[in-house]
């Protein structure tokens, strides 16, 4: 599911599906969304029609399914913002008293760390793993137009930019073992353990949603940092240098962040050697706040110099989409494409607390495994529909422009430039203070132990607090 247009109305209808359970687990949720229906439309029956925003439609769904069992698990830091989002904070009192929804607040984590996935399993048959939290500022169309007045905040009148995201699909036993994976969380953070939804034939599938893979096997990767007694788990980290290490004609990257010391040494090795791979990243132009700003561009940039000063073929390299008019598009989407072999999409960011403090969880098809030789052509697909989607041109056209050049940089360079399109990412002078943040990771660090380091460093004192000479 390629940006956020289409993903709100198909869960609703998912939703709408669900025989036994509705389980969703996030690093943010939105009560005040729309997600489709609505009694707008007056010309249906009143009784047949479900309220348009995510608060009350939950509500509306557990009173209407008495048998259902509806699940939330929330980041608790995240729930402060509940308290700057008007009717939100009413939503969620609602979801709190309703018998049948159970509402949990995760704080199973070192200070510091967060529950970052973006999951929602329905019947443990249906799920949906990858980027795309249910919040506000995510609802956009693969057009990313200039001023598109479906881009509203929540209950204002205010807008926000084009946004750029990703997330996956599942259906049958990958179902399963995400909704095995949420139970162990819920415990994790203090819920009681409830079972397993019984087998069943109907699926929650969207009717109107035809599959791209089928009968494939689907890989899961994870991080955990480690708390009480549940152990770090560190998959995601070493599934990206495995992915970086087999590629051999290409990987392509749409990430947030580029802020991972591992992952860019991995890149590093490649580049350095004789004939390395090509590896394209599309990034953001900046990050989404202020210190953000400071912290993670500061690292990008100094992570992209140490690479390039290894990178003698010039291989690798970082780009950024626009709109037509020049409008920077957020891009919050985690996908990697290694060679047209290898699918991955998740939650986790290039950055160094996706590796090893926040909760995160990756899905992925690699066609190197028994059954899965026929997905190559459904992933190259793809690859071509996003690069055709960020230069603004027919996927025909993009797919004989990537044949006649051979690589995707010199695509790109040759992609007309009056529409949507990529441009180059082009590194400033840091300032003292974003040296200091990219030199200390500050809010990026790679431990949880790491999180107050830059304060007992005296950073703050010695960089920022300097008393004036006398």
């Amino acid at each position: 599911m390629i940006d956020a247009a289409d993903y709100f109305e198909l869960m609703r209808e998912a939703m709408m599906r669900a025989r036994q359970r509705v389980f969703m687990i996030g690093w943010d949720f939105d009560t005040r969304i729309l997600i489709g229906g609505g009694r707008r439309w007056w010309n249906l029956p009143r009784q047949r029609i479900s309220p348009a925003r995510l608060g009350p439609f939950i509500v509306w769904l557990a009173n209407r399914r008495r048998h259902l069992d509806i699940r939330v698990l929330k980041w608790n830091f995240g729930a402060f913002k509940a308290l700057f989002r008007g009717v939100m904070i009413l939503d969620l009192l609602r979801w709190w008293r309703h018998p049948r929804i159970v509402f949990k607040l995760d704080s199973a984590h070192p200070l510091g760390c967060s529950h970052h996935q973006k999951i929602v399993v329905i019947d443990d048959r249906f799920a949906v793993c990858g980027g795309i939290d249910m919040a506000g500022d995510r609802w956009d169309t693969r057009q990313h137009l200039d001023d598109d007045p479906r881009r509203r905040r929540p209950g204002s009148k205010t807008r926000y930019g084009p946004w750029h995201d990703c997330t996956m699909l599942l259906e049958g036993e990958a179902a399963r073992v995400l909704g095995d994976l949420g139970r162990e969380r819920w415990e994790q953070a203090g819920g009681r353990p409830f079972e397993a939804c019984r087998p069943q034939q109907a699926s929650p599938w969207p009717a109107r949603i035809e599959a791209e893979f089928r009968d494939v096997e689907i890989g899961i990767a994870r991080t955990r940092s480690q708390f009480r007694n549940e152990a770090e788990v560190r998959e995601i980290e070493a599934l990206f240098e495995d992915h970086i290490a087999r590629a051999r004609h290409f990987i392509y990257f749409e990430n947030q962040y580029f802020s991972s010391r591992r992952v860019a040494e991995a890149i590093a090795r490649r580049m350095a050697e004789p004939d390395p791979p090509e590896i394209l990243l599309i990034n953001p132009q900046s990050s989404d706040g202020w210190l953000e700003q400071a912290a993670m561009d500061g690292a990008r940039i100094r992570l992209v110099r140490s690479i390039a000063q290894v990178d003698h073929r010039r291989r690798f390299t970082v780009w950024h989409p626009l709109t037509a008019g020049g409008q920077p598009i957020y891009v919050h989407s985690k996908l990697t494409i290694v060679d047209d072999e290898i699918l991955r999409i998740g939650s986790a960011n290039l950055n160094n607390r996706s590796m090893g403090l926040d909760s995160e969880c990756d899905v992925f098809i690699d066609c190197a495994r028994a059954g899965n030789e026929n997905c190559g052509d459904a992933i190259r697909r793809l690859r071509v529909s996003l690069l055709a989607e960020h230069c603004g041109m027919p996927d025909e056209q993009v797919a004989t422009l990537l044949e006649r050049h051979g690589s995707m940089a010199a695509m790109i360079a040759a992609a007309p430039q009056a529409g949507r399109r990529l441009v180059p990412f082009v590194p400033h002078a840091l300032t003292e203070a974003e040296q200091a943040l990219a030199d200390n990771e500050v809010l990026d660090p790679e431990r949880p132990e790491d999180m107050l380091s830059f304060y007992r460093k005296g950073l703050f004192r010695s960089r920022f607090l300097r008393k004036p000479a006398k």
